[in-house]
C-alpha cells in the first residue's frame, strides 16, 4: 500500500513538473515573440520626409503609423508643455508626408472630380483609387475636394483630438479642438465663401476670445494671423461673395442687407469686442459713400 502511495505521489509530481515546464516554455515562447516584435519595431526606420519617386504609398503610411505610435509612447510620460512641442513636430511631419503622397498621386488628384456621379450624388471610384483611399485611411487621411476642380489629401476630422485630448496644455487643447471643427467643411472655394456669414462671425469671436484668454500662448501669432484673415473676409467678403454691391459709376458700394443684418447681430451680441468695433467702422465707411478701393486700403492697412 505504501509503495502504491509513493508511486502515485511520484506520478503526480512528474505531472506537475511537466505542467510547470510546459507553462515555462509557453511563457518563454511568448516573451521571445514579444521581444522579437519589439526588436523589429526598434529596428524600423521611417522613410525620409523628403519626397522620393522610389517610395510607395505603403512606405508613407507605415512611417506615419510608426510616428503615431512613437509620440503616443512619449506623451504618456511627458508633461503637457512637452506634448505641445510634440504636437507641433508631429504636425510638420504629417504635413511633409502628406505633400509627398499628393505628389505621388497627382494623377489621381487631377482626375478625382471626374469620378463623381451627379445623377446618383456619389463617387464611382476605380478599384485602384479605392485601394489608395483605404491605405490613406489607415493614417487618418482622406481625399478632399477643395474647389475649382481640385482635390487634395487632408487629415480626417477628429484625428488630432483623438491623439492629443487631455495630453496638452489648455490653450493647445482648445486650439486643436477648434481647428478640427473648422476642418469639417471647406472654408472657401472658387474665390467664394463656403460657410455662412453667421458661421464666420462666430469663428471670429471664438478666436478673439482665445486671444484675450491666452495672450501668452505660443500659438498667439498663428491665431492672430488667422483672425485677421477671417476679419478681412467677414468685413469685405471674397471676389465671388462680396459683402457689398459696387456702384460702377462712382466706385462706391452698398452693403448687402444680409451682411448688414449679420454685422448688427455681432454688434448687439458682442458690443465691446474688437470685431464689433471693426464692423461699426466698415458700416460707417460704406454709409459715408467712401470709394470701395479706399475702404479696402484702410481695412487692410489696419
Amino acid at each position: 500500500m505504501i509503495k502504491r502511495i509513493i508511486a502515485v505521489c511520484l506520478l503526480s509530481a512528474a505531472v506537475v513538473s511537466c505542467k510547470k515546464e510546459t507553462v515555462a516554455a509557453d511563457t518563454k515562447k511568448t516573451a521571445d515573440s514579444i521581444a522579437l516584435t519589439e526588436a523589429k519595431e526598434d529596428n524600423y526606420k521611417p522613410i525620409d520626409t523628403a519626397c522620393s519617386p522610389h517610395h510607395k504609398t505603403e512606405d508613407y503610411i507605415t512611417s506615419l503609423q510608426w510616428y503615431r505610435t512613437k509620440i503616443e509612447k512619449e506623451m504618456a510620460v511627458n508633461s503637457p508643455e512637452q506634448n505641445d512641442e510634440v504636437y507641433e513636430d508631429y504636425l510638420k511631419i504629417r504635413g511633409k508626408y502628406t505633400e509627398c503622397l499628393m505628389s505621388l498621386h497627382s494623377d489621381v488628384l487631377d482626375k478625382y472630380v471626374n469620378y463623381y456621379n451627379y445623377d446618383k450624388d456619389q463617387y464611382n471610384l476605380p478599384d485602384h483609387v479605392k485601394n489608395i483611399a483605404a491605405e490613406l485611411k489607415k493614417a487618418g487621411l482622406e481625399f478632399r475636394e477643395v474647389g475649382e476642380g481640385m482635390t487634395e489629401i487632408w487629415t480626417i476630422p477628429g484625428y488630432y483630438p483623438s491623439i492629443f485630448k487631455n495630453k496638452v496644455t489648455p490653450d493647445y487643447a482648445v486650439y486643436i479642438s477648434q481647428i478640427d471643427k473648422e476642418s469639417e467643411t471647406n472654408y472657401a472655394a472658387d474665390a467664394g465663401l463656403m460657410i455662412s456669414w453667421e458661421q464666420l462671425g462666430n469663428r471670429l469671436m471664438f478666436w478673439e476670445n482665445f486671444i484675450n484668454k491666452y495672450p501668452q500662448s505660443k500659438l498667439i501669432k498663428a491665431v492672430k494671423k488667422d483672425y485677421n484673415i477671417y476679419l478681412s473676409d467677414y468685413l469685405l467678403g471674397m471676389d465671388n461673395t462680396p459683402t457689398f454691391e459696387r456702384n460702377p459709376d462712382n466706385g462706391t458700394g452698398k452693403l448687402n442687407d444680409e451682411n448688414r443684418a449679420e454685422f448688427n447681430r455681432i454688434i448687439k451680441k458682442y458690443p465691446n469686442s474688437n470685431t464689433a468695433g471693426k464692423v461699426k467702422e466698415v458700416i460707417a465707411l460704406f454709409d459715408a459713400q467712401m470709394p470701395v478701393d479706399q475702404i479696402y486700403e484702410r481695412i487692410n492697412a489696419e
